[in-house]
C-alpha cells in the first residue's frame, strides 16, 4: 500500500496508472490535461511543470462530474467526511465507475457507498429522483450504461402511481386556489415544478413510460402541463413572470418542438376529474399552436382533445382570435366548427361502446350536448357582429348540432336577431334560410312575443311564430281547464284518499286547500287567455288575406309591406329581451298574466 498516495487504496485506474509510469520512467506526459483535476492558470506554471520532468503525471480525460466530483472522491480516498445529496449522487456513481472504485478492490468503496444512497433515499422519492436525473444529463452516456435513468425514471413512473392524486394540486383535482395555498404552505410536496429541470429528450423518456406502464391519465396531463407552463412563455396568465436572464430564453423552434412534444402525448380521453381549468390551458396551447405555426397534426390532436371534454369550456375559450391573413372574420370559425364535430365524434363513439351501461351514462351525454348547445348558442350570438361572417357559415355553425340537443331556441333565435341586424344588405333568401334553423315549437312565450314584433325578420318567419304562438296559448288553456277541473270531481272521501295517498307516496306537505285555490286561480285565468286565443286567431286570418292580396314577397319593399301589416292587424307588441334557455314553467305563467293585465 502507498501511503504517500492514498488514492491508490480505493483506485484500481489510478494504482494501474502509476504502477505503469513508475516501471516505465522514460514515460512522461507533457503535464495534467483534464480540465476537471487541474486548470492551467499561466505561462509560469507550464515552465515549472518542464523543470520538474521528473514527477510523474496522469490524465484524466472526460472526467464524470468535473473536478467537483473528482475533489469529493478524492476526500472519500483520503478518508474525510462526504455528504452525499440527490444532486451529487449520480457523478460520484460514475465516478466510482471511472476510477474502478470496486468492493473487491477495496471494502465499502465508493460504488458501494453511492448504490446504498440511491437505493435508500433517492429511487423512493420523486422529487430526489427527479434531481438525479437532471445531473444524469451531463454524465452520459456512462450514466445510461449503469441503467441510473432507467432506475430513475421508473422510480418517478411508480411513485407517481402510488401516490395520491389530491396532493398533486391542479390540474389533477381542479381546484386552483385551494392547491396555491397549499403549494405556498407545503412546496415540498410538490413534484411537478422539478419536471421542468429535465431537458427534452429525457422528459420524453419519462412520459413514454409513464404511458407505457398505463399510469393515471389525470398524472400524465399533469406533467405535461406544468412542462409546458415552464419553458412556453404566455400560456399561463396567472403564473407568466418575464425571463431573468435573456440566456434562459428558449427560441421559437424549441418551443415549437417542446408543444408538439407535450400535444403529442396528451391522452386523448378526458379524464375523470378534468375542470374548467384543464379545458381553459387547452384552448390556450390552442392559441399558442396557431402563434408558433405548428404542424396540422399537432393542431388536429389537441383540436380532438378540446373536442372531447368540450362542455367544460366557457364562451372566452372559443373565442378563439383568427391568425390566418385569408380569413378576414375577427373570430377563428372553422376552428369551433372542427371542435365541435369531434365532440359529436366522441360523444356517437362513447354511445356505441356503452350501449348496455345504465341510464347515467345516456342522461351524463344529454346533459353534456345541452351544455354544448348553449354553448354555441352564445359563441353564435358572439360572433354575429362581425361584418365579415358570410350567412352560409353562420347557418352550418348553427345546424351542427342533433335537433334534441336544445331544450329551446330561445338563445339560437337571439343569435340569429343578432346576425340579421348587423347584416341589414342580406338578400332575402338567406334571410328566410338562416331564420329556417328556428323551430318556432321550440320558443317560448316571451320569445314569440318579440318575434312577432320583429322588423328584421322574414314575413315568412314572422308567420310560424304567430301560429306556433297560438297554439301554445291553446295548449296552456287545455292544461288549465283540466287542472282546473281535477279539483272538484271528486266527493269528500275521496278528497280524503287523495291527501292520504299524497302524502304517503309523493311525501308532498302542501295543504289540499292550497291546492284548490290554486286551481280555481287558473280556472279564472282560463277566460283571459281564450281571448287572447280567438285575437290571435282573427289576426292570423287577417294576415293570410293580406299575404293574398300581396302577391309574390319579392314585388314589395320590405319596410312598405310590415308598415301595411302594421296598418291591417294593429299588432302592438313591447320589446322584450329573450335569452333563457331553460325557463321554469313558473315564469310562463307570470309571462302570461302579465300580457293579460295588458
Amino acid at each position: 500500500m502507498n501511503f504517500q498516495f492514498p488514492l491508490m487504496t480505493k483506485s484500481r485506474k489510478l494504482h494501474e496508472l502509476i504502477t505503469g509510469q513508475e516501471m516505465n520512467p522514460k514515460i512522461r506526459s507533457t503535464g495534467i490535461q483534464n480540465a476537471s483535476v487541474k486548470k492551467q492558470k499561466d505561462g509560469q506554471k507550464d515552465t515549472r511543470e518542464e523543470e520538474e520532468d521528473d514527477d510523474y503525471h496522469i490524465t484524466l480525460p472526460v472526467f464524470p462530474g468535473g473536478s467537483e466530483s473528482f475533489e469529493t472522491a478524492a476526500k472519500f480516498c483520503y478518508g474525510l467526511k462526504i455528504v452525499l445529496s440527490a444532486s451529487n449522487a449520480g457523478a460520484l456513481r460514475c465516478a466510482g465507475e471511472y476510477l474502478e472504485m470496486t468492493e473487491e478492490y477495496s471494502e465499502d468503496n465508493l460504488i458501494s457507498k453511492t448504490e446504498r444512497f440511491l437505493t435508500q433515499f433517492v429511487f423512493k422519492n420523486i422529487k430526489n429522483s427527479v434531481i438525479t436525473l437532471k445531473t444524469c444529463e451531463k454524465l452520459m452516456p456512462l450514466a445510461v450504461n449503469l441503467s441510473i435513468v432507467e432506475r430513475c425514471i421508473d422510480a418517478i413512473s411508480s411513485r407517481a402511481a402510488s401516490s395520491d392524486t389530491s396532493l398533486f394540486g391542479w390540474p389533477v383535482n381542479g381546484r386552483i386556489e385551494e392547491n396555491l395555498k397549499s403549494r405556498s404552505t407545503s412546496g415540498k410536496d410538490s413534484w411537478f415544478d422539478e419536471l421542468g429541470l429535465l431537458s427534452l429528450p429525457f422528459f420524453k423518456r419519462l412520459i413514454f413510460v409513464m404511458k407505457s406502464s398505463n399510469l393515471n391519465s389525470e398524472i400524465i396531463d399533469s406533467c405535461l402541463i406544468s412542462y409546458a407552463k415552464k419553458y412556453i412563455p404566455g400560456i399561463s396568465r396567472t403564473n407568466w413572470k418575464p425571463s431573468a436572464s435573456p440566456s434562459n430564453a428558449v427560441s421559437e423552434d424549441e418551443q415549437r418542438e417542446i408543444l408538439e412534444t407535450i400535444i403529442s402525448n396528451f391522452p386523448l380521453q378526458k379524464s375523470p376529474t378534468s375542470s374548467s381549468a384543464t379545458t381553459r390551458f387547452l384552448f390556450r396551447l390552442l392559441r399558442t399552436v396557431n402563434i408558433l405555426k405548428a404542424s396540422d397534426s399537432c393542431r388536429t390532436a389537441l383540436e380532438k382533445k378540446i373536442g372531447w371534454q368540450l362542455e367544460e369550456a366557457t364562451l372566452d375559450d372559443l373565442l378563439i382570435p383568427s391568425y390566418s391573413y385569408l380569413n378576414e372574420t375577427l373570430y377563428d370559425v372553422d376552428c369551433v366548427e372542427r371542435i365541435l364535430g369531434h365532440f359529436l365524434q366522441g360523444l356517437e363513439k362513447r354511445s356505441l361502446n356503452r350501449i348496455e351501461v345504465e341510464d347515467e351514462d345516456s342522461n351524463f351525454r344529454s346533459a353534456a350536448l345541452m351544455l354544448v348547445a348553449k354553448l354555441i348558442d352564445g359563441y353564435l350570438s358572439e360572433i354575429a357582429s362581425d361584418v365579415h361572417l358570410q350567412p352560409e357559415k353562420f347557418y352550418q355553425l348553427a345546424v351542427s348540432l342533433p335537433e334534441h340537443a336544445r331544450l329551446f331556441d330561445d338563445g339560437l333565435y337571439r343569435a340569429v336577431d343578432v346576425y340579421l341586424k348587423a347584416h341589414p344588405l342580406t338578400m332575402e333568401t338567406e334571410r328566410e334560410k338562416i331564420c329556417g334553423i328556428l323551430d318556432c315549437r321550440k320558443l317560448t312565450l316571451e320569445a314569440c312575443t318579440h318575434a312577432a314584433q320583429n322588423e328584421r325578420l322574414p314575413l315568412r318567419a314572422v308567420v310560424q311564430v304567430l301560429f306556433f304562438e297560438q297554439l301554445q296559448l291553446r295548449h296552456a288553456i287545455a292544461g288549465t281547464h283540466l287542472a282546473a277541473e281535477a279539483g272538484p270531481m271528486g266527493g269528500g272521501e275521496d278528497d280524503d284518499e287523495l291527501i292520504a295517498v299524497d302524502h304517503e307516496q309523493e311525501g308532498s306537505s302542501r295543504p289540499w286547500r292550497a291546492v284548490v285555490r290554486e286551481n280555481q286561480e287558473l280556472k279564472q285565468d282560463m277566460d283571459s287567455m281564450r281571448t287572447r286565443v280567438h285575437q290571435l286567431e282573427r289576426e292570423c286570418s287577417a294576415m293570410r288575406k293580406a299575404i293574398d292580396k300581396m302577391g309574390p314577397p319579392a314585388t314589395l319593399e320590405r319596410d312598405g309591406r310590415r308598415t301595411s301589416l302594421k296598418k291591417i292587424f294593429g299588432c302592438k307588441f313591447n320589446s322584450q329581451v329573450c335569452y333563457s334557455h331553460e325557463p321554469a314553467a313558473a315564469e310562463g305563467r307570470e309571462g302570461r298574466s302579465h300580457r293579460r293585465d295588458k
